[in-house]
């Protein structure tokens, strides 16, 4: 199968590492994502003002064609759940979790737990500590993140945000350049 990244959620996380990816020269990528731009996602999500009110999928597409304009980009504007999670990626090598609920993390690290597929998650990235950020290997799944800090308790942090989405990226393209060779 010819590499493809899937990316599950297009805010913080999602956007940026798909960012990172395409700078990376990553040929091809499938973003899924329900939810429109909102101005308060400026700050820490690759999107501009003017996109607001627009699809994530369709202006994060725009925003990456605009770095390289021959990247293949596959767009999905869906509610990812528990039926429809395996069709969606089952053409993906890779899939990035950039979801924000801890319960929509869980059931994609559950769905491709035991299967080929190479999953990336974060786990704690509130706060503006950068100290404690990290990675574990869990089977199939790698999780980046301080593993505790949770928008809940602390308020989202861009560079945070930014050190945890450059990390994430980075494991993908070397899973894939592995996959590859």
């Amino acid at each position: 199968m010819e590499r493809k990244i899937g990316i599950a959620g297009l805010g913080g996380i999602g956007s940026r590492v798909a960012e990172l990816l395409v700078r990376s020269g990553e040929q091809r990528l499938k973003l899924i994502d329900f939810d429109r731009v909102e101005r308060s996602n400026l700050n820490r999500q690759f999107y501009f003002d003017h996109q607001t009110g627009g699809l994530k999928t369709e202006m994060l597409k725009k925003n990456l064609q605009g770095i390289r304009p021959r990247v293949e980009i596959e767009t999905v504007n869906q509610k990812i759940d528990k039926e429809n999670i395996r069709a969606l990626f089952s053409d993906c090598t890779v899939i990035v979790e950039g979801f924000d609920r801890k319960e929509n993390k869980k059931m994609l690290v559950e769905a491709f737990a035991r299967t080929d597929k190479q999953v990336v998650s974060a786990s704690g990235i509130a706060g503006s500590c950068l100290d404690a950020i990290g990675q574990k290997q869990m089977g199939n799944c790698t999780i980046v993140g301080d593993f505790s800090t949770d928008e809940a308790d602390s308020r989202l942090f861009p560079p945070k945000v930014l050190v945890v989405a450059a990390m994430m990226a980075g494991i993908a393209l070397n899973t894939t350049e592995e996959e590859g060779s």
